[in-house]
C-alpha cells in the first residue's frame, strides 16, 4: 500500500499555527507492507541524503504508523519505505508529510479501521516529537485545501473555501532553517494592539475566502507578530516578499517556519512574474532559489501506484 501526502504552506500570513494550505506537485511517499515480526520497522529512506533517523521512534513516519496500530488495537508487523519528495528544513511541512503518508498507508493496509479525521491524532503525536504539537501542516496534508485549526486538543478542523484560479508561488532558497531555531525567536508575549490586529487579519482572511473578495484577501495577508522576527533569519526574505508584491502578488510571507517564501497570486501568469523577481531577490542576497507553482485547492493524502514511486521492489 503506497500513499502520497502533499507538502504544505503553514501560517499563510497571519494564521500562525492555525492555517495551512496543501500544495500540488511536492510531497512524500510511504509504502506500507505487512511483515511477520510485530511492530513497525522503517526499512528504507530515499531522498534525505542519509540525514533522517532510521529508528521508528525518532522518525515521524514510524511514530505515526505505530500510533495508528496502537489506536486500532492491532499487534501486527508493518514495514515502511519512505521516499522524501520534500526538502528538509524548508518550511514546506516535510515532517508532517511523512507522518500523514505513513498513517494513511498503514490504515489502508489494515482495512481502514480509522476514519480519515481520526488519523490526525497519530500525526499530531509524530509532529509533537520533532517540532511541537501543532496541526497547521498535518491537517492540510491529510484533508487537502486550506484548513483552519480551531483546536488541537481535541482536534477541530475546518476546511475553508478558496477563490478559483489562485496560484501560489513557493521560492525556496538554498538555505536551511530548522523549525526549532525559527520557533526560538518567537516572542513570549505580544502587545494587546498587535493581538487585535492579528485577529482582524485572520477574521478578514476567512471572510475573503467565503466571499471570493481578492481585494480583501490582499489586504489581510499580513503578519505583525511572527514574520518580522523570522524574516531576519533568512537572507533575502524581506526583499523577496517586497519584490513579489511589486510584481502584483496579492500577498507574500514566510511558508511555515521558513526559509521558503510564498506569494499568493491571481493567476499563473501573475505567479510567473512574481517567481522571477523572488529568485532575483535571493540571488542578490547570495542565495540560489528553486521555484514551485501550485494551484491552491489541492487534494490531501491519497493512494498512489507503488510501481510509480521509484522504489525498488
Amino acid at each position: 500500500m503506497a500513499a502520497l501526502a502533499p507538502g504544505t504552506v503553514a501560517n499563510l500570513g497571519p494564521g500562525f499555527d492555525v492555517l495551512g494550505l496543501a500544495i500540488e506537485g511536492l510531497g512524500d511517499v510511504v509504502i506500507a507492507e505487512k511483515s511477520v515480526e510485530p511492530g513497525v520497522r522503517l526499512t528504507s529512506i530515499e531522498g534525505d541524503d542519509g540525514r533522517l533517523p532510521r529508528e521508528t521512534s525518532a522518525n515521524t513516519a514510524g511514530i505515526a504508523a505505530a500510533a495508528v496500530l496502537r489506536l486500532s488495537g492491532l499487534d501486527i508487523g508493518v514495514e515502511l519505505s519512505l521516499k522524501k519528495g520534500l526538502p528538509l528544513c524548508s518550511g514546506l511541512g516535510s515532517s508532517a508529510s511523512s507522518a500523514v503518508a505513513a498513517a494513511f498507508a498503514v490504515n489502508r493496509l489494515i482495512g481502514n479501521p480509522l476514519r480519515k479525521s481520526e488519523l490526525i491524532g497519530p500525526c499530531l503525536e509524530a509532529e509533537e516529537r520533532v517540532s511541537g504539537r501543532h496541526a497547521d501542516n498535518v491537517a492540510p496534508a491529510l484533508l487537502g485545501g486550506l484548513v483552519l485549526v480551531r483546536s488541537v486538543d481535541p482536534p477541530d478542523l475546518i476546511r475553508l473555501p478558496l477563490p478559483p484560479d489562485l496560484t501560489i508561488v513557493l521560492a525556496t532558497p538554498d538555505f536551511e532553517l530548522p523549525t526549532r531555531e525559527a520557533r526560538a525567536v518567537l516572542p513570549d508575549t505580544v502587545p494587546l494592539t498587535t493581538m487585535v490586529s492579528q485577529s482582524a487579519q485572520i477574521a478578514s482572511l476567512v471572510s475573503a475566502c467565503y466571499s471570493g473578495d481578492l481585494s480583501l484577501l490582499s489586504r489581510c495577508l499580513l503578519d505583525p507578530v511572527v514574520t518580522p522576527v523570522r524574516a531576519p533569519l533568512i537572507p533575502g526574505a524581506d526583499a523577496a516578499m517586497q519584490a513579489a508584491l511589486g510584481a502584483g502578488a496579492l500577498g507574500s510571507s514566510i511558508s511555515g517556519a521558513g526559509p521558503s517564501i510564498f506569494a499568493l497570486c491571481r493567476s499563473e501568469r501573475s505567479a510567473q512574474a512574481a517567481a522571477q523577481v523572488m529568485v532575483a531577490a535571493f540571488q542578490d542576497a547570495g542565495l540560489a532559489a528553486s521555484i514551485h507553482l501550485s494551484q491552491v485547492n489541492c487534494p490531501g493524502v491519497r493512494v498512489v501506484d507503488p510501481e510509480a514511486t521509484g522504489f525498488p521492489r
